[in-house]
């Protein structure tokens, strides 16, 4: 299962083209595709005009919405950003290290654009869908 991240859906509906919006038009319709309850809330806050919001609704509304918090992954998160922070990375946004979190711990492949999940990739065993 692939867990689309904000990043990549922010680009989508924007209209940017980049190597991840064009893995994302390829996959729509093809892989089951994931998203989750904070993702929908960070897409979702940032449309101003109604109609764009429902646009985006209705598409991420589509997908499975998993929820991304909880005790477990709560503690497994603060648990990685300790060791990423030890060994000087400093990861820029919690929700971030939430969703990295969610996904080592569930087995999901992410499909991302921004460097916050680098370290996770890296070094905690998340497993990325590579744009190329």
């Amino acid at each position: 299962m692939i867990l689309v991240d904000s990043s990549v859906w922010i680009d989508y509906f924007r209209g940017c083209v980049t190597d991840e919006v064009e893995l994302l038009d390829r996959l729509l319709g093809v892989e089951p595709l994931l998203t989750g309850d904070l993702i929908l809330v960070e897409v979702l806050q940032g449309f101003d005009k109604d109609t764009d919001y429902q646009t985006a609704y209705e598409l991420l509304t589509s997908f499975e919405i998993v929820t991304l918090g909880g005790r477990e992954i709560a503690i497994h998160a603060a648990e990685n950003y300790r060791s990423l922070r030890r060994i000087g990375i400093t990861v820029r946004k919690t929700i971030d290290t939430i969703i990295a979190t969610k996904c080592i711990q569930s087995g999901y492949s992410l499909l991302h654009s921004d460097r916050d999940f680098d370290a996770f990739s890296e070094l905690l065993g998340l497993q990325v869908v590579a744009a190329i």
